[in-house]
């Protein structure tokens, strides 16, 4: 599931996944993402819950296809991009591709969501 996260700083949007992501999943949510995706300046949060499961059917394709869309589009709108979680395996795969992602990248626990909301609206 990908829901959005309504409590967000001014000029910061937020996402929280949990579950399975299918491909359907992704393409739901596509018009949400779009609108968080409108401006000059793109500040984000994403919640990795506890129970992620990773990707369902036709879930990574999707991901990827959207992922890489949105990079090339917004590349140099992305400022900040703070990632929450406490899964380990979530941390070394984001240090392992921070090359790729524009902007500054941070990794917070769980338990430090309000510290990533400010650090992202920084």
């Amino acid at each position: 599931m990908i829901e959005a996260l309504t409590d967000m700083p001014e000029g910061v949007s937020g996402i929280r996944v949990s579950g399975r992501i299918t491909g359907d999943d992704i393409r739901s949510f596509k018009p949400e993402m779009d609108t968080m995706l409108a401006g000059d300046e793109l500040r984000f949060v994403e919640v990795i819950a506890p129970d992620y499961e990773g990707f369902g059917k036709g879930g990574l394709v999707e991901d990827l296809k959207q992922g890489f869309g949105v990079l090339f589009e917004h590349h140099a709108a992305f400022k900040r991009i703070a990632v929450v979680s406490d899964m380990e395996w979530v941390a070394h795969t984001l240090h392992a591709l921070s090359w790729m992602v524009p902007g500054d990248l941070r990794i917070f626990g769980l338990d430090d969501l309000e510290a990533a909301k400010e650090w992202a609206a920084g």
